[in-house]
């Protein structure tokens, strides 16, 4: 594992929009397991019934996450979503489309984190997101602001989680223009 001279933690965004998703998702997965198991064939299913009660346990569990102020991740409810899908014929694709949200939940609540070190920066998206010095004209991190001006006339400006002290946002201000400068050399 590579370790970075400076991780600098950006703002959290918003996360209710793939809240609202996640659990739209659970209750059509819940809604449609519950009328699959209206069918004469399927009335003793009770690995349906199992899934529909660890999905409906994970969104209390959930909700009593947001009530304290905390952060709720759905990903587990959207497996087990998954797995009641496979258990149902034709469900194939969509228990696939609930596995991949699942996955990707985590990284869309994840705090967007920039590491910099002497060789590149690099982005901690999905997929990771490697800059090289040379692609670069200018980083500034100023009263909480990073700025980071590609040399294609794009230009990166997020606020930082927190704010940093003077001293450490001038050392890192130091850091990015010795990298710049040893990048055109």
């Amino acid at each position: 594992m590579k370790t970075y001279d400076y991780i600098i933690t950006l703002k959290q965004r918003s996360t209710k929009l793939a809240d609202r998703i996640s659990l739209f998702m659970l209750l059509l997965a819940v809604s449609i397991f519950l009328f699959t198991l209206q069918e004469p064939a399927q009335q003793k299913n009770y690995y349906l019934l199992t899934i529909i009660a660890l999905i409906a346990g994970w969104c209390v569990y959930c909700y009593i996450q947001r009530k304290k102020g905390q952060y709720p991740y759905y990903r587990l409810a959207l497996i087990f979503a998954s797995a009641g899908w496979f258990n149902l014929p034709d469900g194939t694709i969509p228990g696939i489309v609930y596995l991949v949200a699942a996955l990707v939940e985590k990284q869309v609540k994840f705090p967007q984190e920039i590491g910099f070190d002497n060789e590149e920066i690099i982005f901690n998206s999905l997929p990771k997101r490697r800059v090289s010095w040379s692609e670069l004209n200018n980083v500034v991190l100023k009263d909480g602001l990073l700025t980071i001006d590609f040399t294609n006339n794009k230009l990166f400006q997020k606020e930082t989680s927190t704010t940093v002290n003077a001293r450490t946002e001038q050392e890192f201000n130091d850091f990015c223009k010795a990298q710049l400068i040893a990048a055109r050399q």
